[in-house]
């Protein structure tokens, strides 16, 4: 997945990150087994990406190109197989660490 190129773009991609959580949680409504495989990730993954949501449009964001990975790259790290959409969230850790796609 491509780096967005400028910071509205990369507020689309954290909003369809929250999105993809909402999907995953109606999906897991109706299949207990399954849910149980994406408990220790889903609430605090969920909080963190909204959290960076409200950072980013209440402009308290520091800006891409930190060079720091997010909050949420631990977790991520541990349950990387897990989440069905890594990629997204990849992007959005690069975009934040390495700055935008020229």
């Amino acid at each position: 997945m491509k780096k967005p190129s400028n910071f509205n773009a990369l507020i689309d991609l954290v909003h369809e990150a929250v999105y993809e959580i909402d999907e995953l949680r109606a999906c897991l409504e109706h299949d207990d087994d399954e849910a149980a495989s994406y408990t220790p990730f889903l609430d605090p993954l969920d909080g963190m990406l909204r959290e960076l949501h409200e950072s980013m449009v209440s402009g308290q964001y520091p800006g891409a190109g930190q060079g720091g990975d997010l909050p949420f790259m631990e977790l991520f790290k541990k349950h990387e197989r897990s989440i069905p959409f890594r990629e997204l969230l990849r992007t959005i850790n690069a975009t934040h660490r390495e700055g935008y796609e020229s």
